[in-house]
């Protein structure tokens, strides 16, 4: 027993969250009387297309950011690209500081309309947490560790992948996570620009005075962003080496 690592209170406490206000909705669904257009809306077929380009759009945006972001950070932390990081890392954080509407109708002018619009937009303005946690986790490792990798007759390419990214691990996917919340969130506002997700039951319901859509829209994007919070939480939980943790 001695052997078994303790589960954290956030691994475990936030599906209980996630399962109460989700029981919550469920009942309250269940008993409210809906207008034509929200029936409609609510419909568990149009839900279930609405949800998953959500989901869809969210996880396409995160997949290109790791692609670029894990890379870019792990070459930035190489003594001949060093220099080049706070260039690199104020160009992502343009992103982060200009506002995602702002960022997302500046796109369509170049791009058009549509999924891969929100797509790039999403990827410019969730790249910093991970680039910066990437930066981060490598630079933390004990350079004592490294030296001592070095004297074993590791390569700097095998101390990287055996030695620097599994510590550097954690601090990485605290970024992926951060990203993914962020995604969610950012994704609802694809709306404006063609590309369907849980930000047309918001803006419909907004534009149509239905607050009963509104509000449905607002509890299911929040019950993604928790579910995918957790799910990362636990991978996070799972991938730290024991003695990390």
């Amino acid at each position: 027993m001695s052997g078994l690592r303790r589960v954290p209170i956030d691994v475990w406490f936030e599906p209980i969250i996630i399962l109460v206000i989700g029981i919550g909705y469920a009942l309250w669904y269940r008993s409210a009387s809906f207008t034509e257009t929200e029936r409609v809306a609510l419909d568990w077929s149009n839900l279930q297309h609405t949800i998953l380009q959500h989901i869809k759009l969210t996880v396409v945006a995160t997949i290109i950011v790791v692609i670029v972001a894990i890379p870019l950070g792990i070459a930035l932390t190489r003594p001949a690209l060093t220099r080049f990081e706070p260039i690199a890392v104020n160009i992502a954080n343009i992103g982060q500081a200009a506002p995602a509407v702002g960022l997302l109708v500046l796109f369509t002018f170049w791009l058009g309309t549509g999924f891969r619009t929100a797509v790039v937009g999403l990827v410019v303005y969730a790249i910093l947490p991970i680039l910066q946690n990437t930066i981060i986790g490598l630079r933390q490792v004990d350079r004592r560790t490294i030296e001592a990798a070095h004297g074993i007759g590791y390569s700097a390419a095998r101390t990287l992948l055996l030695v620097e990214l599994p510590l550097a691990v954690p601090v990485i996917l605290n970024g992926v996570r951060t990203a993914l919340v962020i995604l969610v969130g950012t994704a609802t506002l694809s709306t404006f620009i063609g590309a369907p997700s849980l930000g047309t039951l918001i803006t419909t319901g907004v534009t149509l005075f239905l607050p009963k859509l509104l509000v449905s829209g607002a509890i299911l994007v929040g019950l993604l962003a928790l579910t995918i919070d957790w799910l990362g939480r636990l991978v996070e939980w799972v991938a730290t080496p024991r003695g990390i943790s």
